[in-house]
């Protein structure tokens, strides 16, 4: 869940420490995609954190703008006949993990060679642990055929800039994109199960991440990351931005990312994260067996319209019942609830006693988030103790809810601090008088989180 995200959304990311998925893994492993300026670390804050999961966050978008983000329900029509083959930004070579197994096949066919070769290319790219980047890295394959690769087709968006490590072990790296802008990705070990947290998040908002630049941040972190952490399991959408307002990349890099002879993710373990586009998730649910995250974050239309501005006009009412009405033809599946904690504002007992009403009749999990605070909010983080009694009330009431703190901050890697706000900043709201003394918030205007990002318990993906 992402406050800031949702917050830039108006109208309104593949997926710390984890209890809550996000991406599960048997190794959990996160993403976080920032496309934009230099990347400067800033000084480490204190630590916090404890986590047990892996689980890999994508982002999607890095540049829609305002204006484009209030056009939330225009997207272009499905249909892989009417996609285009992705091409190199530097030439006109395709991109090879741009494609659905099926579009390989009849790239490759167009150029003389049989499916069983398109096959053997799509193992090496995505399987048998080679995870190819270039044609050195296609053993077994036909001179031919290696040589027609180099001369028409690409193997990477990503470049690898930088790496970093927090004190708990979590890393953060940079990738530089073909036009140059960046892009963060977070990888965080948990206890337990080996498993880590992938978070892929955009450095501003800048333009959507192309399906290849989303593949392609999975496909190096098992590349970079199997050997010490085992295998990367589960995938999050999200980011600084909103995955469903890059529909049709989001949801071909799903696909790519489930094909059973590639990457072979479980859809139940890829996990888009929205903050509640209602059209598109009808069509998503439609669609996709992959799993769905949305970003609640309030038990009222007056606080999630202030906190989420894509309620007014999509509101919880609008939202929820769309869930109920979609999810009766899903079996065996459950959205995931996010719902970021913020002191004073959405933490009350009348706000779990809400939130156990607002559920009802949604096969659903929940996942409380700890806020972590950054430069430009106003938002506390709720105390432990409040969020292990927030908790309880639901567990009563028979919810299923999964709670974790945060991993990575020492190094500005935890979810919300990635990156930096970029060059379209989220609008100036004014805070509730109702809620001024929670926040110390003068009357006037003020700018809340430029991106807060949420993480899920990896247990939630299973």
């Amino acid at each position: 869940m992402e406050l800031g995200r949702s917050l830039w959304m108006k109208g309104t990311t593949i997926s710390g420490s984890c209890s809550f998925l996000r991406i599960s893994l048997e190794k959990p492993s996160t993403f976080f995609l920032i496309p934009p300026s230099p990347l400067k670390f800033p000084s480490p804050p204190s630590y916090i954190g404890h986590a047990r999961c892996l689980s890999t966050v994508l982002q999607s978008s890095t540049s829609p703008l305002l204006s484009e983000l209030q056009n939330d329900d225009s997207f272009t029509p499905a249909g892989i006949e009417n996609e285009k083959i992705e091409t190199s930004k530097k030439g006109s070579k395709v991109i090879l993990k741009g494609m659905r197994y099926s579009e390989l096949e009849k790239w490759l066919q167009s150029h003389g060679y049989r499916p069983a070769q398109a096959l053997m290319l799509w193992k090496r790219l995505y399987g048998n642990n080679i995870w190819a980047n270039c044609c050195e890295d296609l053993e077994g394959l036909n001179k031919n055929l290696k040589r027609m690769l180099g001369e028409h087709a690409e193997f990477q968006t990503l470049s690898l800039k930088n790496t970093r490590t927090a004190f708990d072990g979590t890393r953060k790296m940079l990738f530089t994109l073909e036009d140059g802008l960046d892009i963060e990705t977070v990888v965080i070990p948990c206890e337990g199960a080996g498993t880590l947290c992938v978070f892929l998040v955009k450095m501003g908002l800048r333009r959507n991440l192309s399906a290849a630049e989303i593949v392609e941040q999975a496909v190096f972190a098992r590349r970079l990351l199997s050997a010490e952490v085992g295998t990367i399991t589960n995938v999050v959408f999200m980011g600084m931005g909103e995955p469903l307002h890059n529909f049709e990349n989001v949801v071909k890099a799903a696909d790519i990312m489930v094909d059973e002879q590639g990457l072979h993710f479980s859809p139940r373990k890829v996990t888009i994260s929205t903050s509640g586009l209602v059209p598109q998730i009808k069509r998503f649910l439609q669609e996709s067996n992959c799993a769905l995250a949305v970003s609640l974050n309030a038990t009222t239309d007056e606080v999630r319209n202030w906190i989420m501005p894509i309620n007014r006009k999509y509101n919880l009412g609008l939202l929820l019942d769309t869930l109920r009405q979609e999810l009766r033809f899903k079996n065996n599946y459950k959205v995931l609830f996010e719902y970021v904690m913020l002191a004073g504002v959405n933490d009350s007992v009348e706000d779990a006693k809400r939130l156990i009403n607002l559920v009802k009749g949604i096969p659903c999990k929940i996942n409380l988030i700890s806020f972590n605070p950054h430069s430009g909010s106003l938002f506390r983080s709720t105390t432990k103790e409040k969020m292990i009694e927030f908790r309880n009330i639901l567990a009563e009431a028979g919810c299923v809810v999964f709670w974790r703190w945060s991993r990575g901050d020492d190094e500005m890697a935890a979810c919300g601090q990635l990156g930096k706000p970029g060059e379209f900043q989220a609008p100036l709201l004014r805070v509730p008088a109702q809620f001024q003394a929670a926040l110390g918030a003068a009357p006037g205007p003020s700018i809340l989180g430029h991106q807060e990002e949420s993480e899920m318990n990896c247990e939630a993906a299973s």
